[in-house]
């Protein structure tokens, strides 16, 4: 999951980033400011907001209010003011959880990890089933077929299906693909999209089927029927 945390100290929020890389195997983006944090959220998909209270640029209401404009993802607000008011206004401006610090990080990670159950869960409901020629994918259950047969894949591989299912025949490039999925910047010589993709290609494209997952010679990689 893809979460963006907007806090201004420095040090709870390299706490919280390293905390959520490691204990969740999220990718996390930080903001420290509440104009910073919106700028962010409008050209990122985000999974979860982490939002301070207590913002340079923009406080938390305002980034709030905002994120609701242009997001559904939940947000949990973190605040140092434990006054009952103070709660109830975040709830009601859209928040989907509060917590007062300090707190003890098992407590944030339980709240984060319940928010993003949540949110799955009615994704799930929502969600329909994505196809292209004789490949299906149902978000439902998880699962892709191809002519009838169910592919085994996991977990990252049927994240990457989907992305290209949902945007078929369009060209990702290999960064866009990396940092929609892994969160990885490609200042490195990471070869993480290829081998998914070429390990992705193996289980969809069997010899005696058409091929649906192309590769783009200088541009990236595209799902699409030829």
């Amino acid at each position: 999951m893809r979460i963006l945390v907007v806090e201004d100290d420095w040090k709870q929020a390299d706490y919280l980033r390293r905390g959520l890389m490691e204990a969740g195997g999220h990718a996390v983006d930080v903001a420290h400011r509440g104009d910073d944090g919106l700028h962010m959220a409008s050209v990122e998909r985000y999974d979860l907001f982490v939002l301070d209270v207590m913002l340079p640029g923009i406080d938390g209401f305002g980034v709030l209010t905002g994120l609701r404009r242009m997001s559904g993802s939940p947000v949990l607000m973190l605040t140092a003011r434990d006054r009952v008011e103070d709660r109830v206004h975040g709830l009601q401006s859209g928040a989907d959880d509060y917590l007062v610090k300090p707190f003890a990080f098992s407590e944030f990670l339980a709240r984060v990890q319940a928010l993003l159950r949540r949110s799955g869960a009615r994704g799930a409901e929502d969600a329909q089933q994505l196809q292209l020629e004789d490949l299906e994918l149902d978000p439902r259950r998880r699962r892709a077929y191809r002519s009838g047969r169910q592919i085994t894949l996991t977990a990252q591989e049927y994240s990457l299906l989907a992305l290209l299912l949902q945007r078929q025949g369009e060209v990702l490039s290999r960064n866009e693909l990396a940092e929609q999925l892994w969160g990885v910047s490609f200042d490195s010589d990471t070869n993480v999209v290829e081998v998914a993709i070429r390990r992705l290609r193996l289980k969809l494209d069997h010899p005696e089927e058409d091929k649906l997952l192309h590769t783009v010679r200088g541009m990236g990689y595209v799902l699409e029927r030829r």
